[in-house]
């Protein structure tokens, strides 16, 4: 199965901005990456009107839209999918990045603002790293909330085995 982590944190600490540098290393070091976003909320990717939308509201159970450059997947469920359900889906890749997933069973980084945060959401035994813009006095990992290459180091020790 293809190795995954999830990048955790509190609202409005960063956790997109930190999977972007992420994202970035690993492409620049050639490894091939897919993203989960985690949304408690539900979303909406078929906008009234669009084919697509139309094919849902008529009853289809899985809607596909495929190019030339791009290929997505909309299903209806009866219930969320595990985040291993839906990883048992994806291939081709090096490792899987997913936002959120904070209560799951995989490593996390945990993305840590001082004037946002207070405590840390996850225990030390759950985090292979924390990204913080403050001294931490824990028994974790500690990376600058731009040292997007020192964490890929990390990863590429800890969990891709280069």
């Amino acid at each position: 199965m293809v190795p995954i982590i999830s990048v955790v944190g509190k609202s409005n600490v960063g956790k997109t901005t930190l999977m972007v540098k992420l994202i970035k290393e690993l492409k620049s070091r050639g490894y091939r990456v897919a993203t989960v976003k985690h949304d408690t909320h539900g979303f909406d990717i078929d906008h009234p009107g669009k084919d697509t939308w139309k094919h849902a509201e008529a009853g289809a159970d899985i809607v596909i839209i495929s190019s030339p450059q791009k290929f997505a997947l909309i299903e209806k469920v009866e219930q969320e999918k595990s985040l291993d359900e839906i990883a048992a889906r994806i291939e081709g890749v090096d490792l899987i990045i997913t936002e959120g997933y904070k209560r799951g069973n995989k490593p996390k980084i945990e993305v840590h603002r001082a004037a946002v945060s207070g405590e840390l959401l996850c225990r030390p035994e759950e985090l292979l790293a924390v990204a913080t813009d403050e001294p931490l006095d824990i028994r974790v990992p500690c990376f600058d909330l731009n040292d997007a290459p020192g964490l890929v180091n990390l990863l590429e020790e800890k969990v891709l085995g280069t």
